[in-house]
Protein backbone atom coordinates (compact mmCIF):
# COMPACT_ATOMS: atom_id res chain seq x y z
CA UNK A 1 0.00 0.00 0.00
CA UNK A 2 2.47 2.41 0.61
CA UNK A 3 4.19 1.84 -3.04
CA UNK A 4 1.00 2.53 -4.58
CA UNK A 5 0.07 5.34 -2.66
CA UNK A 6 3.45 7.25 -3.75
CA UNK A 7 3.01 6.07 -6.97
CA UNK A 8 -0.70 7.96 -7.00
CA UNK A 9 1.46 10.98 -5.52
CA UNK A 10 4.29 11.22 -7.84
CA UNK A 11 1.60 10.00 -10.90
CA UNK A 12 -0.85 12.93 -9.91
CA UNK A 13 2.50 15.38 -9.73
CA UNK A 14 3.73 13.65 -13.35
CA UNK A 15 -0.11 13.81 -14.89
CA UNK A 16 -0.69 17.23 -13.46
CA UNK A 17 -3.95 19.07 -12.17
CA UNK A 18 -7.31 18.29 -13.64
CA UNK A 19 -8.82 21.21 -16.05
CA UNK A 20 -11.12 22.85 -13.75
CA UNK A 21 -9.19 21.55 -10.02
CA UNK A 22 -9.20 24.11 -7.37
CA UNK A 23 -11.70 26.58 -9.32
CA UNK A 24 -14.95 24.53 -9.59
CA UNK A 25 -16.16 21.71 -7.00
CA UNK A 26 -15.35 18.27 -8.43
CA UNK A 27 -17.79 15.76 -7.07
CA UNK A 28 -17.51 11.79 -7.48
CA UNK A 29 -19.82 11.35 -10.31
CA UNK A 30 -21.77 7.97 -9.09
CA UNK A 31 -21.45 7.69 -4.91
CA UNK A 32 -23.73 4.49 -5.22
CA UNK A 33 -21.51 2.72 -7.42
CA UNK A 34 -18.62 4.25 -4.88
CA UNK A 35 -20.39 2.21 -2.39
CA UNK A 36 -20.96 -0.13 -3.78
CA UNK A 37 -17.24 -0.74 -4.75
CA UNK A 38 -16.49 0.08 -1.60
CA UNK A 39 -19.11 -3.02 0.38
CA UNK A 40 -17.17 -5.26 -2.39
CA UNK A 41 -13.49 -4.36 -1.92
CA UNK A 42 -14.37 -4.44 2.11
CA UNK A 43 -15.91 -8.70 1.79
CA UNK A 44 -13.45 -9.53 -0.27
CA UNK A 45 -10.55 -8.08 1.96
CA UNK A 46 -12.03 -10.82 4.15
CA UNK A 47 -10.35 -13.32 1.84
CA UNK A 48 -7.60 -11.16 1.18
CA UNK A 49 -6.31 -11.02 4.94
CA UNK A 50 -8.00 -14.03 6.25
CA UNK A 51 -6.44 -15.80 3.29
CA UNK A 52 -2.55 -15.28 4.68
CA UNK A 53 -3.31 -17.67 7.03
CA UNK A 54 -2.56 -20.35 4.81
CA UNK A 55 -5.69 -22.35 6.14
CA UNK A 56 -9.19 -22.37 7.15
CA UNK A 57 -8.19 -21.90 11.04
CA UNK A 58 -8.41 -20.08 13.64
CA UNK A 59 -5.87 -17.94 12.35
CA UNK A 60 -7.62 -16.93 9.51
CA UNK A 61 -10.87 -16.47 12.05
CA UNK A 62 -9.01 -13.54 13.94
CA UNK A 63 -7.24 -11.89 10.85
CA UNK A 64 -11.20 -11.81 9.35
CA UNK A 65 -12.50 -10.28 12.74
CA UNK A 66 -9.92 -8.06 12.90
CA UNK A 67 -10.38 -6.46 9.16
CA UNK A 68 -13.88 -6.31 10.52
CA UNK A 69 -13.16 -4.30 13.58
CA UNK A 70 -10.55 -1.73 12.01
CA UNK A 71 -12.52 -1.17 9.00
CA UNK A 72 -15.50 -0.20 10.74
CA UNK A 73 -13.61 1.84 13.56
CA UNK A 74 -11.90 3.45 10.53
CA UNK A 75 -15.23 4.44 9.20
CA UNK A 76 -16.87 5.19 12.13
CA UNK A 77 -13.69 7.73 13.20
CA UNK A 78 -13.81 9.02 9.29
CA UNK A 79 -16.63 10.27 9.75
CA UNK A 80 -16.70 11.82 12.98
CA UNK A 81 -13.64 13.76 11.85
CA UNK A 82 -15.78 14.82 8.87
CA UNK A 83 -18.72 15.81 11.00
CA UNK A 84 -15.97 17.36 12.92
CA UNK A 85 -14.36 19.85 10.61
CA UNK A 86 -17.27 20.00 8.08
CA UNK A 87 -20.16 20.25 10.34
CA UNK A 88 -22.01 17.18 8.49
CA UNK A 89 -20.56 13.69 7.85
CA UNK A 90 -20.71 12.03 3.85
CA UNK A 91 -21.39 8.95 2.36
CA UNK A 92 -18.18 9.04 0.38
CA UNK A 93 -16.52 9.78 3.64
CA UNK A 94 -18.12 6.49 5.00
CA UNK A 95 -16.74 4.90 2.24
CA UNK A 96 -13.51 6.18 2.26
CA UNK A 97 -12.56 5.52 5.81
CA UNK A 98 -13.67 2.10 5.03
CA UNK A 99 -10.86 1.56 2.44
CA UNK A 100 -8.56 3.59 5.35
CA UNK A 101 -9.20 0.78 7.87
CA UNK A 102 -8.37 -1.97 5.23
CA UNK A 103 -4.98 -0.18 4.69
CA UNK A 104 -4.27 0.03 7.82
CA UNK A 105 -5.38 -3.35 9.13
CA UNK A 106 -3.74 -4.98 6.27
CA UNK A 107 0.17 -5.71 7.75
CA UNK A 108 -1.21 -6.29 10.88
CA UNK A 109 -4.22 -8.16 10.51
CA UNK A 110 -2.85 -11.93 11.30
CA UNK A 111 -0.50 -10.40 14.72
CA UNK A 112 -2.98 -7.73 16.96
CA UNK A 113 -6.16 -8.44 19.03
CA UNK A 114 -9.28 -6.83 18.61
CA UNK A 115 -8.59 -4.13 20.38
CA UNK A 116 -5.42 -3.39 18.66
CA UNK A 117 -7.53 -3.52 15.72
CA UNK A 118 -10.09 -1.38 16.93
CA UNK A 119 -7.45 1.70 17.85
CA UNK A 120 -5.84 0.98 14.65
CA UNK A 121 -8.74 1.66 12.55
CA UNK A 122 -9.64 4.71 14.63
CA UNK A 123 -5.97 5.87 14.16
CA UNK A 124 -6.20 5.20 10.72
CA UNK A 125 -9.49 6.67 10.03
CA UNK A 126 -8.80 10.02 11.53
CA UNK A 127 -5.24 10.11 10.35
CA UNK A 128 -6.37 9.27 6.91
CA UNK A 129 -8.89 11.78 6.74
CA UNK A 130 -6.16 14.01 7.31
CA UNK A 131 -4.16 12.87 4.44
CA UNK A 132 -6.86 13.54 2.14
CA UNK A 133 -7.39 17.07 3.47
CA UNK A 134 -4.81 18.88 4.94
CA UNK A 135 -1.90 16.92 3.45
CA UNK A 136 -3.26 16.76 0.49
CA UNK A 137 -3.55 20.67 0.27
CA UNK A 138 -0.09 21.27 1.69
CA UNK A 139 1.41 18.69 -1.12
CA UNK A 140 -0.44 20.62 -3.72
CA UNK A 141 -1.62 17.84 -5.23
CA UNK A 142 -4.92 17.05 -7.54
CA UNK A 143 -4.98 13.22 -6.39
CA UNK A 144 -7.66 13.07 -7.75
CA UNK A 145 -8.53 8.93 -6.40
CA UNK A 146 -6.90 10.33 -3.07
CA UNK A 147 -4.30 7.06 -3.27
CA UNK A 148 -1.88 8.55 -1.57
CA UNK A 149 -3.60 9.90 1.47
CA UNK A 150 -5.65 6.39 1.86
CA UNK A 151 -2.51 3.97 0.91
CA UNK A 152 0.39 5.59 1.49
CA UNK A 153 -0.80 6.89 4.66
CA UNK A 154 -2.56 4.69 5.30
CA UNK A 155 0.14 1.84 4.92
CA UNK A 156 2.58 3.72 6.68
CA UNK A 157 -0.08 3.96 9.80
CA UNK A 158 -0.80 0.14 9.95
CA UNK A 159 2.82 -0.87 9.47
CA UNK A 160 4.57 1.12 12.28
CA UNK A 161 0.66 0.70 14.13
CA UNK A 162 1.69 -3.41 13.67
CA UNK A 163 4.96 -3.43 15.75
CA UNK A 164 2.93 -1.58 18.55
CA UNK A 165 0.02 -3.33 18.73
CA UNK A 166 1.12 -6.95 17.91
CA UNK A 167 -0.34 -9.44 20.76
CA UNK A 168 1.73 -12.17 22.29
CA UNK A 169 -1.52 -14.05 22.52
CA UNK A 170 -1.48 -14.54 18.62
CA UNK A 171 2.31 -14.18 17.89
CA UNK A 172 3.10 -16.79 20.65
CA UNK A 173 7.10 -17.35 20.87
CA UNK A 174 7.35 -15.52 17.33
CA UNK A 175 6.55 -12.39 19.01
CA UNK A 176 10.13 -10.26 19.58
CA UNK A 177 11.14 -9.38 23.04
CA UNK A 178 11.54 -5.56 22.23
CA UNK A 179 8.64 -4.22 20.27
CA UNK A 180 10.42 -0.56 20.38
CA UNK A 181 13.71 -2.76 18.47
CA UNK A 182 10.94 -3.33 16.11
CA UNK A 183 9.29 -0.14 15.51
CA UNK A 184 12.45 0.91 14.71
CA UNK A 185 13.36 -1.94 12.43
CA UNK A 186 10.08 -1.30 10.58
Amino acid sequence: HINSGIAGLVAAYVVGKRTGYGREHLAPHNLVLTVIGASLLWVGWFGFNGGSALAANGSAGMAILVTQVATAAAALAWLAAERITRGKASVLGGASGAVAGLVVITPAAGYVSVGGALIMGLIGGVVCFWGITVLKRLLKADDSLDAFGLHGIGGIVGALLTAVFASPMIMGDKLPENMLHQLWVQ
